[in-house]
């Protein structure tokens, strides 16, 4: 009878184990989508900002159109990737968004009357205000998704990550080395 109290206990504490070990992949699942959402918003807020600065932009600048467009084409880019919800697209879309932003800050640049322009002023602190949040958004999301990660790789949690078929999730790079560093706007 002894022997089996302890077969008991110790098939207990495996059960223990397996629930313990499946719900802690369950939260850090759950915490990387946590932070992906929150990505989303402040890209969503980021991406309601860029017509409201193009447009201030446009009163100063008419004749340069193709700046106009490609902003807004890279913004419309952009939110279709978002939609996908696949950080390499959300980041290459991403890329080209921040890069042709940085061109139309140029544009700016060459418009005094635009950079004392209150409208503008305001807007330039919000879009650097929102690129701060989504800087703090990935490195939030890349922190659970390197927790979820290690888990999954990690014995013997693994066993149950294969088991349970919980796998890795991808990270939130930037790859394009230029898009790496945040949006300057500079007057």
């Amino acid at each position: 009878m002894n022997i089996w109290l302890i077969v008991l206990i110790i098939l207990g504490a495996v059960v223990l184990w397996l629930v313990f070990t499946y719900n802690r992949f369950v939260t850090l699942i759950n915490r990387a989508k946590e932070a992906w959402a929150d990505i989303d918003v402040q890209l969503r807020r980021r991406y309601d900002l860029i017509p409201n600065l193009v447009e201030t932009v446009k009163g100063y600048a008419a004749h340069e159109k193709t700046v106009f467009e490609n902003v807004t084409k890279a913004r419309a880019q952009a939110m279709s990737a978002e939609q996908s919800g696949d950080p390499k697209k959300v980041a290459s879309a991403e890329n080209f968004l921040s890069s042709t932003l940085k061109t139309l800050f140029a544009v700016a640049e060459n418009y005094p009357q635009l950079r004392a322009s209150e409208n503008f002023v305001e807007l330039q602190r919000e879009l650097r205000d929102t690129e701060d949040k989504v800087q703090a958004a990935r490195r939030f999301y890349n922190t659970n998704v390197k927790d979820l990660n290690t888990k999954v790789e990690s014995f013997p949690a693994n066993v149950v990550a294969n088991m349970f078929k919980f796998t890795k999730m991808e990270f939130f790079e930037i790859e394009e080395a230029a898009a790496k560093e945040p949006v300057k706007v500079q007057f």
